[in-house]
């Protein structure tokens, strides 16, 4: 087991980290940008180094600033959280050969699923389900006019090193191809710097499924159930919960089966999740494979009395996978709000500032992640999240209504939140009836 880790991210998710690692007895290092000098990440690390100023590009995805952090404290190993240089191929060589450990797959598998083209050859070969499309990278609107017309109309463009939505254009007339598939790849130049597209049919009201997957260098893989993502606002996650309402236990264990089968095609491990677009008539289709720990992870953990992090390091650690994993059962049902400083009234404008008052909900069954209090300044340069509220009940029930009395409970004051975005989700009956899709917030109107 390492002595010490490095932990290469800010907020909720670095605190997470430090938590787990105290419980295994291994020392931490905080790294932190000016601004968070405050933040309660620093404050709870055996050690803490300043990496630069406020902006992301000078502290947090600074390569050399970080591998001299964890040089100068003798720290073993790096965990990336998620965000920044999570699944950067790059940094997880470096970190490679600088003798420092990072805490999730190999470079290569980084490389590779993060190429959307490969990644979806590999599952192929795999035999799991793919979305119909391009089986290769598009270099020129002429050429997407041919897939169209064979995968037919609507499609959408993604980019390849694409992700929260940038880079990807809905076509459904031909008429509008050239204009799109332009746009898209002068957006994904500059966002990613890699303009690269492709193509696949576009479901007009799939869900967002997602299975949890661990793999060790002992070449094994398990599956941790699935997670219900589409609660979202411009593909971006805002609400999950844990079993989804559309699976049952049939269709559970053949998505896992297919999500086990794309992991081991590439010799996984460490913990990662396959994203998949379940159509209406119930058929799932890989989308993506994200190799790095979720935001959404809480989830998993509260209905599989669980701690992936803690996975995730023992795994890196050398470690093998509990093989009693594999014979888990769900406890209940569990929620996660993401609590963001935006105001939804307000076109979800960010809302950066100081937190005047803060209260945090309790009670049986109620989780909440995060690294605010009160006066605590939320800077303007990183991801609005300030908090996830988690709940956990013996059903969907118990825990959406568990949900909206700690959502009732949690108080902050000073900054505008998503917390009344959230009760309106919870109180509208098509999500109560779990009757609802990536649409849902648009359909219903709800600060859109």
């Amino acid at each position: 087991m390492f002595d010490k880790i490095l932990i290469a991210n800010r907020g909720e998710i670095a605190l997470r980290i430090i938590r787990a690692c105290k419980e295994l007895g291994i020392a931490t290092v905080a790294v932190f940008s000016e601004p968070d000098r405050d933040s309660l990440h620093v404050r709870f690390a055996d050690e803490a180094v300043c990496v630069g100023p406020g902006p992301s590009a000078q502290s947090y995805l600074k390569i050399t600033n970080l591998i001299s952090a964890a040089e100068i404290t003798n720290a073993e190993a790096i965990h990336p959280g998620y965000g920044f240089l999570a699944e950067n191929a790059r940094f997880a060589e470096i970190c490679e050969s600088s003798d420092i450990k990072f805490i999730g797959p190999s470079p290569k598998v980084i490389a590779q699923m993060g190429d959307k083209a490969f990644a979806k050859e590999t599952m192929k070969r795999a035999h799991v389900p793919t979305i119909p499309g391009s089986d290769s990278v598009i270099k020129s609107a002429k050429n997407a006019d041919k897939i169209v017309k064979e995968v037919g109309l609507p499609v959408i463009i993604k980019a390849v090193a694409g992700g929260g939505g940038r880079g990807m254009r809905v076509v459904r007339t031909l008429d509008e191809l050239d204009k799109n598939f332009n746009s898209a790849q002068l957006e994904a130049g500059a966002a990613f710097g890699n303009p690269d597209l492709y193509i696949e049919k576009y479901f007009e009201n799939p869900r967002h499924i997602e299975v949890q997957l661990l793999g060790d260098d002992h070449g094994n893989a398990v599956s941790l159930g699935e997670r219900e993502c589409s609660i979202q606002r411009k593909h971006q996650k805002l609400l999950e919960e844990s079993p989804s309402p559309a699976v049952d236990q049939k269709m559970r264990e053949q998505i896992s089966d297919a999500a086990i089968r794309g992991a081991k095609e590439v010799n996984y491990n460490n913990v990662g999740t396959i994203e998949f677009l379940m159509d209406e008539d119930g058929q799932y289709y890989f989308m993506e494979m994200n190799t790095r720990i979720q935001v959404e992870h809480p989830v998993t953990e509260e209905v599989l009395d669980i701690d992936l992090i803690k996975e995730q390091i023992e795994i890196a650690a050398g470690k093998p996978i509990d093989q009693n994993l594999k014979k888990y059962k769900l406890r209940g049902h569990a929620i996660e709000c993401r609590i963001n400083a935006e105001d939804p009234a307000q076109g979800f404008r960010p809302s950066p500032g100081i937190i005047t008052s803060l209260h945090t909900p309790g009670g049986v069954g109620v989780r909440v992640d995060t690294h605010a209090y009160a006066q605590y300044m939320i800077p303007a340069y990183y991801d609005s999240l300030i908090a996830k509220l988690i709940t956990h009940g013996k059903n969907r029930a118990e825990a959406i209504e568990r949900m909206l009395r700690a959502l009732d409970e949690f108080v902050i004051e000073g900054v505008a939140t998503t917390i009344p975005l959230h009760k309106a989700i919870l109180a509208n009956e098509r999500f109560r009836n779990g009757n609802f899709n990536t649409k849902f917030l648009e359909t219903e109107n709800l600060f859109i």
